[in-house]
Formats: C-alpha cells, structure tokens, sequence
C-alpha cells in the first residue's frame, strides 16, 4: 500500500488510488448502464451511481469502469465456484455522453483475507485481525487520463479503522445512503426499499496542456 501512494500521488482533485487486491479478473463481463452485477440477490439492493470527470470537471464520454466485489458474506465470485454465478459481483460500464454511470448490485460485507500462508503469519506474529472492511473495486480508464485503481468504502462498515491491508483513504468512504421511496425504487427497477452511493470519479489527465 506504501508502494501504490507513492507511485500515485493524487494531484489536481484527481480521486485517490488505492491496492488493486488478488481477486480481479482480466474481463470483467461488459454490461449496460443500470444493470444489475449482482445475480444472487441475497444482499440488501444498492445503486451505485456517478460521474466520470477531468480534474478540470470536464465530463468524460465513454469512459470504461470495471467493476467487481465480494457478496453479502464476504466472497468473490472465483472463492465459491459452484455456489456464486461465474463472474457474479462484476462488471465492463461504459460512461454515457454526460460522463455518467450507474448500475444495480448489493451491499457488500466486510471480509477476512486469506491466512494460510505468510501474510497469515505475518498477521499474526504483529497481533493483527485478517478484515477488510466492506468495499467495491474500480479500475477506470479513459484516453488522455492516467488508468485509476480505487475502491469505495461502505461508512460505518466494521473495521473501517483498521483496514488488514491500510487501503482505506477518508475520500474513498461513502454514504450507502438507505432509501424508502418506491417512486425512486421504481426508476431504478427495484422494487422495495435500497441504498443508495454516489461516487464521482475524477481522473488525472496524462500531460498538462
């Protein structure tokens, strides 16, 4: 993590990076703006929802948001084969004209990171738990602009403060927001009560001009 914040000194108001972690898939599935990551459904509803922006504020059409995160208890997709849907949790978006995005999924869960090996060890020999607290992976990407790799973080999700691998930024926590609106629910395609997160990303462009 002290290896990516030097190498990604944020300028300009661009977003903040943080650590791509081990379960990222080369292709994530493409999908449609507004469609749902999620085909598991046991999780509480949530839209995510956004813009994708210059460090000048000028929106970016056609900006590529590749999205992926473990489900309500925990795991990706690639930890449970056979349980989860093969490439459940992810997602290839595409910014509208606007530089805006959005899509259906669920509240993801705090999880523990693997022991069994040496950063188990490690943990352990430093008197450290194994948690992450609950989190969505982002790698977004556009002509002219450095590639970001970020995550949101639910707020108030356990271990907020103390994070097993130190990636939480305080920029990158965001309100999952609860909604009790059925007229909103409706123009979501959700039925029911939902959260509710924006993030908008602001990326920082290859060379001053």
């Amino acid at each position: 993590m002290l290896v990516e914040t030097i190498n990604n000194r944020k300028t300009g108001g661009a977003t903040e990076s943080t650590v791509l972690g081990p379960f990222h898939m080369i292709e994530s599935p493409r999908r449609e703006l507004g469609e749902s990551i999620d085909f598991v459904g046991t999780g509480p509803p949530c839209v995510v929802r956004g813009r994708v922006l210059s460090a000048d504020g000028t929106p970016l059409p056609g900006a590529e948001l590749d999205v992926w995160q473990a489900n309500d208890q925990g795991f990706y997709d690639v930890q449970q084969p056979g349980v989860q849907p093969r490439t459940n949790g992810r997602g290839l978006f595409t910014a509208d004209k606007d530089g805006a995005f959005w899509f259906r999924t669920i509240v993801p869960s705090h999880y523990p990171i693997p022991t069994d090996g040496p950063v188990g060890t490690l943990l352990n020999a430093t008197g450290r738990h194994p948690y992450r607290p609950a989190h969505i992976h982002f790698i977004v990407t556009a002509p002219g602009h450095h590639a970001l790799t970020t995550h949101i973080f639910v707020a108030g999700s356990p271990y907020i403060e103390s994070d097993a691998v130190f990636a939480v930024k305080k920029s990158l926590i965001k309100e999952f927001t609860p909604v009790d609106d059925p007229e909103q629910a409706a123009r979501y395609g959700l039925t029911g009560s939902f959260c509710l997160a924006n993030f908008d990303v602001v990326l920082q462009p290859t060379a001053e001009t």
